[in-house]
């Protein structure tokens, strides 16, 4: 029997998927992250994480939890809070939980286009308080979305996904990526450079990994290439863009508006963002729905019990020599 802790509570099937199996499973109950103190004291003697993206998963923590630890399973497709390089030295199996979440992600990247396009939290805050005074031709003036141009930046799952959704609305598609995707160009879109994307689109929306070549991809002189009346949104990673640049592209007039349900600081904001009205700031909702968090639980709980029981997980992010 091997000890398995999930460090934050999360919900659907999971847990109880974990306390079924013939593991010993402890839960942090508390509606809290844990200190880094009380991480390191509570993964002690364990076989098996269920992990959150907040949590830095690291040598320490390896140390921490004993060599006997096999598995991190992470409830999130994103991975960069864990040290892959150092899991695979010490032969710890890495699992996410890609796939599920792709089209409630997706649904999220539109809310963001079109609630910032169309100034709609704006128009929210006047009626909430009492301020409005009747139809005025040239009131909250927003962007048009039909036939104009969305940039996809990273075509995997969740851009594709995001694409999909554009062909209601009649839009022009190019999307950047290493080479080219069939399932973009099955959507009409061209394959473009970064900086082609940047100049030419009237919306962009950013799907990329957070890797050491995308942090501050979107920098001052990328943001610059944009149209001062794009719009920006990020769904993916916080540290994708430069932060404080945007601030300084959104209040100079720089950048007609941006959606963001990530952040580079999380849960922190740089400082002036949430001054920009032009702006639509989501908690990181991207796979908020009642059903696909419940799916990402099963999976989380699937990858870890299947490297438990010397099986290949449904998702594992680096490969360990049997």
């Amino acid at each position: 029997m091997a000890k398995i802790f999930v460090t934050h509570p999360i919900p659907g099937a999971g847990v109880d998927m974990l306390r079924e199996s013939k593991h010993e499973v402890a839960v942090n109950r508390e509606s809290r992250f844990l200190s880094r103190d009380e991480l390191l004291e509570a993964v002690v003697g364990c076989a098996g994480l269920l992990t959150q993206l907040r949590e830095a998963i690291d040598a320490e923590v390896f140390d921490a939890a004993g060599d006997q630890l096999k598995v991190v399973s992470n409830y999130a497709v994103g991975f960069n809070n864990i040290d892959v390089d150092e899991a695979t030295r010490r032969e710890i199996t890495v699992c996410n939980t890609p796939g599920v979440l792709t089209e409630a992600t997706a649904d999220i990247a539109w809310t963001l286009l079109m609630g910032v396009a169309r100034r709609a939290v704006e128009g929210d805050h006047i009626m909430r308080a009492g301020d409005w005074s009747g139809w005025k031709p040239t009131e909250l003036l927003g962007g048009d979305i039909e036939g104009r141009t969305l940039a996809i930046l990273g075509a995997g799952r969740i851009g594709t996904a995001v694409a999909r959704r554009s062909i209601g609305w009649n839009m022009k598609l190019m999307y950047t990526a290493r080479s080219p995707k069939p399932d973009m160009e099955a959507l009409g879109a061209r394959h473009v450079d970064l900086e082609t994307a940047l100049r030419e689109a009237d919306f962009v929306s950013v799907h990329v990994p957070l890797t050491p070549d995308t942090h501050h991809l979107l920098n001052a002189d990328r943001l610059a290439m944009m149209k001062p009346t794009a719009y920006l949104i990020n769904t993916a990673r916080g540290p994708v863009i430069d932060e404080s640049a945007l601030v300084v592209a959104l209040k100079t007039g720089k950048l007609a508006g941006a959606g963001l349900d990530v952040y580079e600081d999380e849960p922190a904001l740089k400082q002036g963002l949430t001054g920009c009205d032009n702006t639509l700031l989501l908690p990181h909702l991207g796979s908020a729905t009642i059903q696909t968090r419940a799916r990402m639980s099963e999976l989380a709980a699937r990858n870890l019990l299947t490297v438990l029981d010397n099986q290949a997980p449904p998702h594992a992010v680096n490969q360990i020599q049997a």
